[in-house]
């Protein structure tokens, strides 16, 4: 299926990895890319030299595209010219205004591609010089920028982008949903919870297995609740003992909250990881795993298996052909 996307992008379908921070290891992103999708690593929780071998590592694994990821409301200047250095061809970036990074990410011969949510956000990376949007919808997991949905944000920007591809993010886990982002305009999608749950990610066992059995109404959006390493930044979860406690106390602010000071769990190196932390659960945690936060978006419930990388992205473009089918019939 030949999209804007999949031909700016030298990928064969029109599908791309969501960042998914630490759960994103390379080589999730090497099997989304080698299987004909485009992968992508999560660069903005790395140092810059660890970058350097993030990027190393995942070009041992593919020849493929794979994007990396970048936050652009803090510094990644230095993080970003390390990734290129490297090798890298695609940079992602969100969560700010991308434009004191656009040039010298071209200058370094790299595309660059930007998350959005809202018009205001896409005329911005579009007078920047995206080479491609991402639009975000409030149905998204993890952490999310916006309060528009995606069904109703896709087509504002694709109207706004012109010839530039689109690519839409957020409630989408299968290939239905590719294809009524393919009708709405959009040139392909980008599935996160899909891939977490994916035998290739570096999830902990115990948060894929939560997401194969959550429903839609798990996956809640909260304003500031797993704030710790990353304040101010809303964000969608599966409810869990955290944030049961946390409503039955009344949704109280920070400092306020039940057990702040306790230790839930320790990371591989033997580091504490305190309630409330934005960490999500990864391979090497242990202790309370089910109190960690566990990102997810209102996709979840068409997630009830674990498959490795390819066979999601094959069958998510058989869904996709399928319904595209019925929908010229």
């Amino acid at each position: 299926m030949e999209t804007t996307f999949t031909r700016l992008f030298g990928i064969k379908f029109p599908i791309m990895q969501a960042p998914i921070g630490r759960a994103a290891g390379p080589e999730l992103a090497a099997a989304v890319s080698n299987g004909g999708a485009l992968g992508s690593v999560t660069g903005w929780v790395a140092t810059p030299d660890q970058v350097t071998s993030l990027v190393d590592t995942v070009r041992k694994l593919t020849a493929r595209p794979v994007s990396v990821n970048f936050r652009a409301d803090v510094d990644s200047h230095s993080r970003i010219s390390n990734a290129m250095a490297s090798g890298a061809k695609i940079i992602n970036l969100f969560w700010g205004d991308p434009s004191p990074y656009a040039a010298a990410i071209h200058r370094g011969g790299a595309k660059l591609l930007c998350v959005v949510s809202n018009a205001d956000e896409a005329k911005q990376a579009l007078d920047a010089g995206a080479d491609a949007l991402i639009v975000q919808g409030w149905e998204a997991g993890g952490h999310v920028r916006g309060t528009l949905t995606t069904l109703s944000l896709v087509p504002t920007v694709v109207d706004l982008a012109d010839s530039v591809p689109v690519l839409a993010a957020g409630g989408v886990a299968d290939g239905r949903g590719l294809a009524a982002m393919i009708v709405l305009g959009a040139s392909g999608v980008v599935m996160g919870t899909r891939f977490v749950a994916s035998e290739e990610s570096r999830a902990h066992a115990d948060y894929k297995k939560a997401l194969t059995t959550a429903r839609q109404t798990d996956a809640i959006y909260v304003e500031n609740l797993f704030d710790v390493g990353w304040p101010s930044a809303p964000h969608r979860v599966l409810r869990n003992s955290t944030t049961r406690s946390w409503e039955a106390a009344g949704r109280p602010p920070s400092g306020s909250r039940p057990n702040e000071s306790a230790v839930v769990a320790s990371r591989a190196d033997g580091s504490a990881i305190p309630s409330y932390a934005a960490s999500l659960p990864v391979v090497g945690m242990s202790g309370n795993i089910e109190a960690l936060a566990h990102y997810a978006g209102q996709s979840v419930e068409q997630v009830r298996d674990i498959l490795p990388a390819a066979d999601i992205i094959d069958l998510t473009m058989r869904q996709a052909r399928s319904a595209l089918a019925r929908h010229k019939a």
